[in-house]
């Protein structure tokens, strides 16, 4: 359950800041959804305009990566911080932009393995190797 009231769209058409971002999402993605991410941070418009360009700025455009990498990437971030719902919306998203189940199980390996051994590395305090070091 939200900590906070998911505003519907007939309540968003009636503030005009939350009617852009809604009204830009739906062309940014080319659908009609709105996630309950946004219907959930609509309740701070501003916090909610702030927020979409800054996802729009790095998930839309164009850069380096692809942007299948881009949600494999927040799905392994996701996994990381403990965030279900981020997991599971970018999963979907990630499926929409191509991602095989192979791909997928093979992301969930890396993440599990990376978890653990972030977590022997951090346990038994291993100094970086200075060939690793950025000058």
């Amino acid at each position: 359950m939200a900590t906070v009231k998911l505003m519907t769209d007939t309540e968003a058409e009636a503030i005009p800041e939350v009617k852009a971002v809604f009204d830009d999402i739906r062309a940014t993605r080319g659908s009609d959804f709105i996630n309950n991410i946004w219907r959930a941070l609509a309740q701070d418009p501003q916090g909610l305009e702030r927020t979409w360009e800054q996802v729009k700025s790095v998930m839309a455009a164009p850069g380096a990566l692809d942007p299948k990498t881009r949600e494999m990437i927040y799905i392994a971030v996701s996994a990381a911080n403990g965030c279900s719902y981020c997991v599971h919306s970018h999963t979907a998203a990630a499926r929409a932009k191509g991602m095989s189940d192979d791909e997928h199980g093979e992301l969930l390996q890396i993440i599990g393995l990376a978890a653990m051994t972030n977590t022997l590395v951090t346990s038994l305090q291993v100094p970086v190797d200075p060939e690793f070091e950025v000058s």
